[in-house]
């Protein structure tokens, strides 16, 4: 049997995101569970699912992504921890936060950069 794109997209966002991903969806539960559902189905059992890109690539973009739009700290530092989580190092990292301020401007960077301090700091505590 073919797993659905749910099954498919719960697996995946549970190996890229772990708890972290599985708790953002969980606060959805009793506001807008479609929305977590989208997430899911699309976001993580379409998407993030196709061949062509490694996990690695597909979040170093998705933090370029969400760096650029310069006002998504809480979802750029759960992004952060799922780049960590299937191996990006730090410095892979900051080195694409730092490319983005030369298309997004130092304020999206800068704001970027000090979200990426404070999960660095996260996980060296942890």
């Amino acid at each position: 049997m073919t797993p659905s794109r749910y099954d498919t997209g719960l697996a995946r966002l549970a190996e890229i995101d772990g708890a972290a991903g599985e708790n953002v969806i969980a606060a959805l539960a009793d506001v807008a569970p479609d929305l977590g559902r989208y997430v899911i189905e699309f976001g993580f059992g379409d998407i993030y699912s196709r061949p062509g890109l490694d996990l690695k690539s597909r979040e170093l973009a998705t933090i370029a992504a969400l760096t650029a739009l310069g006002h998504a700290q809480p979802q750029l530092a759960v992004h952060l921890h799922a780049a960590l989580n299937v191996g990006c190092t730090r410095n892979e990292i900051i080195e694409v936060i730092i490319q983005m301020a030369l298309y997004a401007g130092f304020p999206a960077a800068l704001n970027a950069m000090f979200t990426a301090k404070a999960v660095f700091n996260e996980v060296a505590d942890a």
